[in-house]
């Protein structure tokens, strides 16, 4: 489906005096993976919770193509399947019947049932594990049936929180691969993440959250360009703090950090002139030796720190 797939009107969540989401607005497009980056407790989940229903926002509207998600949350729960952040599956039961419970849930047919139940449990690769119990499963494979789940009624939009919590780096990257998999069939995903590997492989654009605020939204690429050009990091011995002062002055550094033993040049965008050699002339000057010096273009951390002031896994 195409068009505007979550819409968030000005969602405010409140738990007594704490403001846990602060007027939030955004617009999800049909068929991109959009990606929510914080650390914990910056609101990511009320947020879900509230677009989906779980959760009545203080003030505010969601709405999931058009369908306001509070006033019909059933009619707008038929277009979403949900990978939660808690692995919310029945231990006793095999993979296959706690699929079945969840198409019995949503009265799906017994003909199409057999068949898709097959269909999910092949793409997450478990249909040969389909008879054993999901208490016996790895976390990555209790993942993958949290997201055979979500996908069981062929759901416009997917929303998933914390897709990869605790788990390896093989099963992390099949869960990637498979997120990958439903954009091209046309899904909409919507992650939350606190990984920010997560964040620039998979998604198409981002949403900054810190405090229940959202601080800014763009793709990955076009947040890196707003922190800057690049970064130096540079070393000396002996450090010296009134070096800042002296790489300030250049005209292509945009923000000097000194966070001792190292110092941080972030560059400017319109400077793309080559400044390590003035940089060695600076500390050859003060009878200082370089014990480390490089460039690097800025990471979404970076990103963060720079929009928050704050790193993400403050």
């Amino acid at each position: 489906m195409c068009g505007i797939a979550i819409k968030c009107i000005g969602i405010t969540k409140n738990f007594g005096n704490f403001k846990a989401l602060d007027n939030i607005n955004l617009e999800i497009q049909g068929g991109e993976i959009f990606g929510l980056l914080g650390p914990n407790g910056s609101g990511k989940t009320t947020l879900i919770n509230s677009i989906t229903g779980l959760s009545r926002p203080t003030q505010g509207n969601s709405y999931i193509y058009g369908i306001d998600s509070v006033a019909n949350t059933n009619k707008a729960r038929e277009l979403l399947g949900m990978v939660p952040q808690e692995t919310a599956i029945y231990m006793k039961l095999t993979g296959y019947e706690n699929l079945a419970f969840h198409a019995d849930y949503y009265n799906v047919s017994k003909k199409v049932k057999e068949q898709r139940i097959k269909e999910v449990l092949d793409i997450v690769q478990l249909y040969d594990r389909r008879n054993d119990r999901a208490g016996n499963y790895s976390g990555g494979m209790k993942r993958r049936l949290l997201l055979a789940r979500a996908m069981l009624t062929n759901p416009n939009i997917i929303i998933m929180d914390e897709p990869t919590l605790g788990v390896d780096v093989q099963a992390r990257n099949a869960i990637w691969n498979q997120i990958l998999e439903l954009k091209m069939q046309g899904k909409t995903i919507l992650l939350t993440t606190n990984v920010m590997e997560e964040a620039e492989y998979l998604c198409d654009r981002l949403a900054i959250i810190d405090r229940g605020k959202l601080i800014e939204m763009d793709t990955p690429s076009n947040l890196k360009e707003k922190v800057g050009e690049g970064i130096i990091e540079l070393e000396v011995s002996p450090h010296q703090k009134s070096l800042a002062e002296s790489f300030n002055c250049f005209k292509s550094v945009k923000k000097v950090e000194d966070k001792n033993p190292q110092y941080l040049l972030t560059l400017l965008n319109e400077e793309k002139e080559d400044i390590i050699p003035d940089i060695i002339s600076v500390v050859s000057e003060n009878n200082l030796k370089i014990l480390k010096i490089s460039m690097r273009e800025p990471s979404l951390n970076d990103v963060f720190l720079h929009f928050t002031g704050r790193k993400l896994r403050d």
